[in-house]
């Protein structure tokens, strides 16, 4: 199943397309008989269950109700339906409040958040220690808790609804709690379709800014969650408005439990760019999609597909597993770098069946932060630091990295400054060394590092994950002045990307091609093997903060994740493998070619069994230190 939508990459002047795939993506689950009894499917049963559960609590009249939820869950259909049931089904008059009538004025809202938009005009500075009540009219919220608290309606059920709808401020007051989810994807869709509702208001803003969603708005709706996990009595998938999914805190909790018991696997993104290429034809079938730039295959802002035996998927975001943060990525990580999700793995196309110029196959020329610039500048907590697996190469394959030796550095830097993307650097191959490529190969990317993808290769790419909200830290230098993707017309005919060039040459480092030859460009080094199966571990230097392993094998190999290591693993040959618990060989996946998986750090020594009846070849990341 393939879903389009839309998503920003920071620093573009408009959206880029998304593709959604669905493909082998499912997570399968147990739930106890009398839990999954307690989890319903479609929107007539989850209403239904919703009122009929706060009916049968002991409490005077009214009854009073909280919905919260993520931004992009629909309240208002949501309420809508709530009061024809009571009204229909249960005769019951029903009183609704609206949630965004507590927030603080649209001034006092935009004053707050402009100090994490700053003037920076493609990043921002991360709200690490808001809460959403700070949004809050405190009058407004006095007034609404002395109402509820003394019960003040003529109505049977009082419904409060919205992002904020069950503060700690309010919790007590509530009989009943119900928190409304939704996935990163069909959010960002809605963001940049004008449709989303943010704080304080009822109707769609069409001039919100992904800024403030990334820097702000998402951190005060991820703390209001991790509020209601605690106090909800009831959840629901709210992704799709005509086609809900319900269950009870319990239930909810024990499907989480489970999940992070297993390898999880996460449902894929597909995205056009200025160059994007054609592989992705002779392995998916998308519609719609007619270039793609590159994959996520592994990260935080994908979602989860669990199959618990309820008939339809539950939809998660995988923030949600983060409730598990030392079974899922290790008690390290989960000490030193609180929610995040430190591991992100990308399949950047690069396939063209006629030759083409390099400005039409490359990446914009780039680096990346380390932990103490993302820090100093952005309030994020951990650098990106990257490599480049080449799984793919075609004829010409190559990759950019570092400078000639004798290239004049200023003289770069004042032509980059000079062009901003708009005019084009005639002579920019005279600065950026081109490295030949093949399969196997692997780049080290450190921050500061000048580098880009060539082209006529397909690279698994491995990186760190900066950001708790998924934010990306890419600084273009140069993109060859040329036009990016628009997908309406399904042509390069868009205007060309914004460039980075203060953050680009802040973060330089300055990395000549001997530098890479001898540090950068990494070869494997046999670890564990007895002929029918082989580990690699690839050569590393120290600011690299991960491993790249790689486990080949005819039939099985073994692996640990040691109790400590989250890993992400990626079949990079072969057709299927599946990937089994040793302790409990009932807890397995099996994933497809170029399709990854996340394995907890929990779930210690593990099995890949290739399925395909050939080798096999699995890529891993993990951290150094855990």
């Amino acid at each position: 199943m393939l879903i389009h939508a839309c998503r920003d990459m920071l620093g573009k002047e408009v959206a880029m397309p998304l593709y959604e795939n669905r493909n082998n993506a499912l997570n399968t689950v147990t739930l106890a008989g009398d839990l999954l009894a307690d989890v319903h499917v479609g929107n007539e049963s989850v209403i239904r269950s919703m009122v009929d559960n706060l009916l049968k609590k002991q409490v005077d009249r009214p009854r009073i109700i909280a919905i919260d939820g993520w931004y992009g869950v629909d309240f208002e259909q949501l309420v809508d339906s709530l009061r024809l049931c009571a009204k229909q089904e249960r005769k019951l008059t029903v009183e609704t409040i609206a949630m965004a009538s507590v927030f603080r004025s649209e001034e006092e809202i935009g004053t707050y958040v402009h100090t994490y938009l700053t003037d920076d005009p493609s990043f921002g500075w991360v709200n690490r220690d808001g809460v959403l009540s700070d949004l809050l009219d405190t009058a407004k919220v006095a007034t609404l808790r002395n109402r509820l608290q003394n019960r003040d309606s003529v109505a049977d059920l009082v419904v409060v609804y919205g992002p904020g709808a069950c503060v700690p401020e309010l919790t007590e007051v509530y009989d009943y709690i119900v928190y409304a989810d939704f996935t990163m994807q069909p959010m960002l869709w809605k963001m940049w379709g004008g449709e989303l509702v943010p704080f304080g208001k009822t109707k769609p803003d069409t001039s919100y800014v992904w800024k403030q969603y990334y820097y702000n708005d998402f951190y005060l709706l991820y703390r209001q969650k991790k509020h209601l996990f605690s106090v909800m009595d009831y959840y629901v998938d709210a992704v799709v408005a005509d086609e809900l999914k319900g269950m009870g805190a319990c239930a909810y909790q024990s499907m989480i439990d489970e999940l992070v018991q297993y390898p999880i696997k996460q449902v894929k993104i597909m995205q056009p760019g200025p160059w994007g290429a054609y592989r992705y034809k002779d392995l998916w079938q998308v519609e719609g999609l007619e270039c793609n730039a590159w994959n996520e295959l592994a990260g935080i802002e994908l979602s989860i597909l669990v199959d618990i035996g309820a008939g339809k998927p539950i939809n998660i975001p995988s923030q949600n597993i983060m409730q598990r943060p030392k079974q899922l990525v290790g008690a390290h990580v989960a000490q030193t770098y609180p929610d995040l999700f430190p591991l992100q793995v990308w399949l950047d196309d690069g396939y063209f069946p006629e030759p083409v110029a390099w400005e039409r196959s490359s990446m914009p020329i780039h680096n990346h932060p380390s932990t103490q610039y993302v820090q100093e500048h952005f309030n994020e907590p951990l650098g990106r630091y990257e490599t480049y697996y080449i799984v793919e190469s075609y004829r010409n394959s190559s990759t950019w990295m570092g400078y000639k030796e004798d290239a004049d550095l200023e003289e770069w830097e004042r032509l980059c400054r000079e062009s901003e993307n708009r005019k084009v650097i005639p002579n920019w191959e005279d600065f950026i060394k081109r490295w030949d490529t093949n399969v196997g190969d692997l780049f080290l990317i450190p921050p500061g590092t000048t580098h880009g993808h060539g082209g006529n290769q397909m690279i698994l790419e491995m990186d760190t994950g900066p950001s708790v909200a998924g934010t990306e830290y890419s600084f273009f230098t140069y993109d060859f002045a040329r036009n990016t993707w628009d997908d309406t017309t399904k042509t390069m005919s868009a205007k060309p990307m914004k460039m980075h060039l203060e953050h680009s040459f802040n973060n330089q480092k300055w990395i000549r091609e001997s530098r890479v030859l001898s540090h950068h460009r990494s070869r494997p080094l046999t670890i564990d093997g007895n002929g029918k199966f082989r580990k690699d571990r690839y050569a590393t230097i120290p600011e690299m903060p991960f491993h790249i392993e790689r486990i080949f094998m005819e039939e099985t190999a073994d692996n640990d994740t040691e109790g400590r290591f989250m890993h992400i693993v990626t079949l990079t040959e072969g057709e299927r493998i599946t990937i089994m618990s040793k302790s409990d060989p009932t807890r397995k996946t099996t994933i497809e070619r170029l399709q990854s998986c996340v394995i907890p750090a929990g779930f210690g020594e593990h099995s890949f069994i290739n399925e395909s009846g050939r080798h096999a070849m699995v890529v891993v990341l993990r951290l150094k230190m855990g």
